[in-house]
């Protein structure tokens, strides 16, 4: 079988795709999984650390940009459509998956066009407009939050959560904290200035944390050195990395993480029952990032702090509050792991199948 998988752009596209590509490998050996996106580094780095192989489209977002971009998009599109059309037909595909985002359209349209079965997944409390376009078209749609449903056909949805990876199914609950003594810092697959320099600040501000954590701080390339120097020069223990690989290992070390709001790292938090202090996106389409967080917030496994009220300050307060009030720090973190959805990967892998082989 031959799965195609629309995924790019950021590590919070592409860690759900791969997290199904592994379980439709699982449950196929011999079959062939390729991901399609816009060839940019950061896909290109996290695949071949994966092992599964990437053709790229020409394609570019719109929303948010110029006319004159616009108009480019539309130039564009033929192009991408007939290089998606000829990417499904060699060999022909027998799936067709679309993680949303700008590179999504033109590979399920080119999927609708040949009859290849395509299901969308949309990881997101507010649906992106490529999904919210290829809502009428889609074979099948999963979702992650229930409030996205009214988006979309309701015949065609199924909630399942956000797809992870099997290294992220724990078998048992962990402990909850204790005391806070480890903190883990990331703003994404390509870093976060402004948590990056709230952090920093916030630790030369507060003689608590300077005394009473270490940190591992994922930063991203363009930031690295200055962050690093930063801990350096303030005499913190701080294990400063510009990527992170080894998600898993290092949220098991966390007692508390300071993060951006993408659906996978809000699954990835409820799968190990972790606490976030929660910095969404302020630009995110739609504003879907501070939906995201607002949810978790609601149902009270996190606490949300916009970008526009982040200081240094502000953000040591957080902290520290966490810190002094274990007992409602081990309630968070209690509700973060009724919120998990472990089974997400396997029930859509599965719901695919079945889709694929009554077509």
């Amino acid at each position: 079988m031959k799965v195609v998988i629309a995924a790019g752009g950021t590590g919070g596209h592409m860690y759900p795709a791969i997290a199904y590509a592994k379980a439709f490998q699982r449950h196929d050996p011999d079959g062939h999984i390729l991901f399609v996106g816009t060839g940019k580094a950061v896909e290109r780095h996290i695949l071949s650390q994966e092992g599964f192989p990437m053709e790229s489209i020409p394609m570019e977002g719109v929303v948010g940009k110029s006319l004159l971009s616009a108009f480019r998009v539309l130039w564009l599109l033929p192009q991408s459509l007939w290089r998606a059309i000829r990417i499904l037909r060699s060999p022909k595909a027998d799936l067709v998956i679309g993680t949303g985002g700008y590179f999504s359209p033109p590979v399920v349209c080119a999927a609708w066009l040949l009859h290849i079965p395509r299901v969308i997944l949309e990881p997101n409390a507010m649906p992106g407009l490529a999904n919210r376009m290829l809502g009428p078209i889609a074979t099948r749609i999963f979702l992650a939050f229930e409030s996205a449903m009214s988006f979309f056909p309701s015949s065609k949805v199924r909630v399942i959560g956000t797809p992870i990876r099997e290294a992220f199914v724990l078998k048992h609950s962990p402990a909850p904290p204790q005391k806070v003594r480890h903190l883990l810092i990331f703003g994404g697959s390509q870093g976060a200035h402004a948590i990056n320099s709230a952090m920093l600040e916030a630790i030369e501000r507060s003689e608590v944390l300077r005394n009473s954590v270490t940190l591992t701080h994922q930063t991203g390339a363009d930031d690295y050195e200055r962050i690093r120097r930063g801990y350096e020069q303030l005499g913190v223990q701080a294990d400063v990395q510009a990527f992170m690989f080894d998600m898993p290992k290092e949220l098991a070390k966390a007692d508390l993480v300071i993060c951006r709001a993408g659906a996978s790292t809000l699954a990835e938090l409820a799968a190990y029952g972790k606490v976030g202090i929660l910095i969404p996106f302020p630009h995110a389409t739609h504003n879907h990032q501070e939906m995201n967080a607002r949810s978790m917030e609601q149902a009270g496994a996190a606490r949300m702090l916009r970008q526009s009220d982040l200081t240094g300050k502000r953000l040591a307060e957080e902290i520290e509050h966490m810190m002094r009030d274990i007992p409602a720090l081990q309630a968070m973190a209690r509700k973060s792991w009724e919120t998990r959805k472990v089974d997400a990967t396997e029930r859509m892998v599965s719901a695919c199948l079945t889709l694929v082989h009554h077509e």
